[in-house]
């Protein structure tokens, strides 16, 4: 059942408490060996990643799973700041955004920043994260 034993930084970021635990047990599930964060808004998500940029950018997250709809930062905003603040120099970090969004124009929109790999529609399923693994190790 499980995809890799490699040791995987995942950053969530999601306003939505319920889907972040189940989010977080469907991904320690499939990935043994991985270290989850989650954030409820783009802000935090944005200081948070500032501070491990500052401190220790080797510990930069592998992933980031972002949500669209959030309060105080969407995830548009969120990709305009992470950009802005050239986070991710080396770029090490591979975005996905995780959305209930089904508008066409929400998964254009992700699929033109450079910076997001993928569009991942929720709910998030053990075969979704297999798929968005291969991405983050290609």
């Amino acid at each position: 059942m499980t995809v890799s034993t490699k040791s995987v930084r995942i950053l969530l970021v999601d306003d939505d408490e319920i889907n972040n635990f189940i989010s977080v047990k469907l991904i320690k599930k499939t990935l043994i060996n991985t270290e989850i964060k989650t954030c409820l808004n783009g802000k935090f998500a944005i200081d948070e990643l500032a501070n491990i940029q500052e401190d220790k950018p080797d510990e930069l997250p592998d992933c980031i799973l972002l949500d669209i709809n959030m309060p105080i930062m969407n995830g548009w905003e969120f990709l305009e700041e992470y950009e802005r603040l050239n986070i991710d120099p080396q770029g090490k970090t591979k975005i996905f955004i995780i959305s209930s969004s089904v508008f066409n124009n929400d998964i254009n929109k992700a699929k033109s920043y450079p910076l997001v790999k993928d569009f991942i529609s929720k709910p998030l399923s053990i075969d979704k994260i297999k798929d968005m693994l291969g991405l983050v190790n290609a």
